[in-house]
């Protein structure tokens, strides 16, 4: 009996996602553009991460304490960037790909314009919707979070970070785009490096914010639907238009 129900749940798990991905290429096929469905994740990164507690101790003036019998940091390693899990890996810029593909499963799409559908937008927070995005040669991480910024407020971030160094950053322009029920949202903005941290980004409101009535409006059936598009810029401005 377990047996069979554990089976029947994959089956209709299979079926949920077929479903929405049906729905998603029925709505946006017209526009010939390509469908990501991305399904939530539970966050299990509790511990606050490296980068964002050694901004709070610089901010506090607490320096990290010094152990002789530790080896040099290079500076060169960066650690992991997935803001899903604490992660202990560090490395090159150049394999970080790899490693959010071959560690933490982080699917990758190509193209310049692509529709990213979240599912299931009522789990409970904190919960994130993730998928790389390869285009003009460069590699970008979109990252949507339900978070709790205020204790029973939960809102949703959208923000898209290059996996490069700032300055390469400053080189492109991303939009963010929610059209439904002829409304439309759009924010527009210059990158962030994966090298500030997602969760600084978030802090810093540097994204495109939903509450959950906002979130809900451009929302169908318990997924949204965000319109992804990348160039190349050198303006440095952002703006949020309705």
């Amino acid at each position: 009996m377990l047996f069979f129900t554990q089976c029947f749940g994959a089956v209709l798990d299979l079926i949920h996602l077929r479903f929405q991905h049906y729905k998603a290429k029925r709505v946006f096929s017209a526009a010939g553009q390509l469908v990501c469905v991305v399904n939530p994740t539970h966050s299990l990164k509790y511990a606050p991460t490296r980068c964002a507690a050694a901004q709070v101790s610089t901010e506090q003036g607490i320096l990290p304490p010094c152990h002789h019998h530790e080896a040099v940091h290079d500076p060169q390693l960066v650690p992991c960037t997935c803001p899903l899990f604490s992660c202990q890996w560090e490395g090159h810029l150049e394999v970080v790909v790899s490693h959010l593909r071959q560690t933490h499963r982080i699917n990758i799409l190509q193209g310049a314009e692509i529709v990213f559908l979240a599912t299931d937008m009522h789990l409970p927070a904190p919960t994130d919707w993730i998928i790389m995005h390869s285009c003009l040669g460069h590699q970008f991480l979109l990252v949507l979070r339900k978070q709790e910024k205020y204790e029973g407020h939960p809102q949703f971030f959208a923000t898209m970070m290059l996996i490069g160094t700032p300055t390469q950053a400053d080189n492109f322009t991303y939009r963010l785009e929610l059209n439904r029920n002829q409304r439309r949202l759009k924010w527009e903005a210059t990158p962030r490096s994966i090298l500030e941290c997602v969760d600084s980004v978030i802090s810093d409101g540097d994204c495109l914010v939903l509450n959950t009535s906002l979130a809900q409006l451009f929302s169908d059936n318990g997924s949204l639907a965000i319109g992804i598009a990348i160039t190349t810029s050198k303006a440095h401005s952002s703006e949020a238009e309705m």
